[in-house]
């Protein structure tokens, strides 16, 4: 299935698509083009966030055309190459219209500080020590991770069409945004598409009171028919830590069961839970089957860590450190359907239906598939007429763009 793109006015973020007898709301990513702006269909969703990532009621509404222009801005005045400002600007957008307010703008200063310290290269292109017909090990000479990312699914999705499956990993990369955003890249090929990401340590084994392991993300999408998609992007910890941050920045506790403090007790408080770094594996205690997650984190770890050679577990340098590089390590696995059973889609569809039109338990409260939450955020995207941040992220892009000298993030109230 390719991507379908279309001009569109600029507060249009959304796009409404028919999903086997029923609207289904699917997002847009801003992509520059000889100076003009589309908006590039997306399947792409998620389970992690939802809109209730940014309930802080907010006046100030920014079209998706002006984040991405001041994120692209912002990143050019650090020295990142048009493209590849681009790519990053894009991925962060991404998240932002699905309701990751967590992996989205929150990220952009945190990347500028990257460039700035001499963590991060923005200038870097990968290059490939080895591959086989299915298979290479890229090198992301320390770039961006969303250009190491792209760089890696387009080249198992370009292995897989010869080859049926195909399976890429890199070292020497970077935080490279939401998983899911790789997964979509397979889907607009009709492809599946899965994509994992080791972190620095923030998940405490089940039975460990310190960190060994990151929040390790894993991703599944698979394509309906008609646009309509399955998009698993999930931490292997309870939580990922960007919504310790969100807490944060809103001076809210966070859930009992997300993290833990320094004696290895459950924290409510998210300056004392983000200090402490240890996020819950997913589950929680053990009661709860949180040995689960930390079993899924070690299995990311192997397809990232161990396979390409990358840094791994406790060893990769701690959230937000300076004067380490992080050497993440990442994989991409892009699978063609077509080499196998006839009817993938029909199938991916016919079951999708299924559990959306089951009997709910909470009338107020309908089944839902994995990419549901962020098709409702991405409506609410659109009858905002763009994105609402929090007053703390408005403060903070200030700053930004007066460091950087650009132009500041306009944004309007609400009508």
């Amino acid at each position: 299935m390719a991507s379908l793109g279309m001009k569109t006015a600029a507060s249009r973020s959304c796009q409404l698509l028919s999903a086997v007898g029923k609207a289904v709301l699917d997002g847009a990513s801003v992509r520059r083009r000889n100076g003009s702006v589309s908006f590039l269909v997306r399947n792409m969703a998620t389970t992690a966030c939802t809109s209730k990532d940014n309930p802080e009621p907010q006046t100030l509404v920014t079209t998706m055309e002006e984040a991405f222009r001041f994120m692209t801005d912002c990143f050019k005045a650090a020295g990142t190459p048009h493209e590849h400002a681009e790519i990053i600007s894009e991925n962060l957008l991404e998240a932002d219209c699905r309701g990751h307010y967590s992996h989205g703008m929150n990220r952009l200063e945190m990347y500028i500080n990257d460039i700035h310290g001499g963590l991060s290269d923005p200038k870097a292109t990968c290059t490939i020590e080895k591959q086989t017909i299915a298979t290479a090990l890229v090198n992301g000479n320390n770039g961006m991770g969303a250009v190491v990312g792209k760089f890696c699914m387009d080249l198992a999705i370009e292995k897989a069409k010869d080859a049926g499956i195909a399976l890429v990993v890199a070292h020497s990369s970077n935080h490279y945004g939401i998983a899911g955003m790789y997964a979509l890249q397979a889907i607009n090929q009709g492809f599946i598409g899965m994509s994992f990401t080791n972190t620095s340590p923030f998940m405490a084994p089940t039975r460990a009171k310190t960190a060994a392991l990151g929040t390790n993300p894993l991703s599944l999408g698979a394509p309906g028919r008609c646009g309509d998609s399955f998009v698993l992007d999930m931490a292997t910890t309870a939580v990922a830590v960007g919504k310790i941050e969100l807490q944060r920045r809103k001076g809210l506790p966070i859930p009992e069961g997300w993290a833990m403090n320094n004696e290895g007790k459950p924290e409510t408080d998210a300056e004392v839970a983000y200090k402490a770094a240890k996020l819950m594996p997913l589950g929680g205690m053990e009661v709860n089957s949180g040995y689960k997650g930390y079993g899924l984190g070690v299995m990311v770890e192997v397809f990232c860590g161990m396979l390409s050679g990358s840094t791994y577990g406790p060893n990769i340098r701690r959230w937000g450190a300076h004067g380490e590089l992080a050497n993440l390590g990442q994989a991409f696995l892009a699978i063609n359907p077509g080499c196998f059973a006839p009817g993938f889609e029909g199938r991916m569809s016919d079951l999708m239906n299924h559990l959306r039109n089951m009997e709910p338990s909470d009338p107020e409260k309908p089944v839902m598939v994995h990419g549901d939450p962020e098709r409702k955020h991405m409506e609410k995207v659109k009858a905002d007429g763009g994105l609402i941040y929090v007053k703390n992220q408005h403060d903070t892009n200030a700053k930004l763009a007066e460091k950087l000298n650009v132009k500041p993030m306009v944004s309007k109230p609400r009508s």
